[in-house]
């Protein structure tokens, strides 16, 4: 691949990853979840809609021949299965542990949030080499 066919590919990401950040920040994972809810709550769908980084995931791995792919996919599903069972254990069954709602209240650091320009840029860098 040329070196701009894989540097639009980073910077296609992390614009993606930029509006995920922008739609979903919150100074706590609690007022995270909520801002998710009121997506999830309309339609699954909506909720899918506003992960397109997860969309990117799904076609980069289409296109692409490499287990790097896979691995970003892999990550990227994990990350929305876990969002969606938080959802439906704290608005849904509203049934969670004393441990768990004391993670979802405290605050969290600022960097957390931009934690996937670290993680996934170098993966799509090595799927594409």
């Amino acid at each position: 691949m040329t070196n701009d066919l894989i540097l639009n590919y980073i910077i296609l990401f992390l614009l993606l990853e930029s509006y995920e950040i922008y739609w979903q920040k919150a100074p706590t994972i609690m007022g995270m979840l909520l801002r998710m809810y009121v997506q999830y709550s309309k339609s699954i769908f909506l909720f899918l809609i506003m992960q397109p980084t997860f969309i990117f995931a799904i076609g980069f791995a289409m296109i692409s021949d490499s287990t790097y792919a896979l691995v970003l996919l892999f990550i990227k599903t994990a990350d929305i299965a876990t969002k969606i069972l938080l959802l439906e254990q704290v608005f849904g069954k509203k049934e969670v542990s004393h441990e768990i709602s004391l993670i979802l209240v405290a605050p969290i650091n600022n960097f957390l949030p931009f934690m996937g320009f670290i993680a996934y840029p170098p993966l799509i860098y090595m799927a594409l080499v």
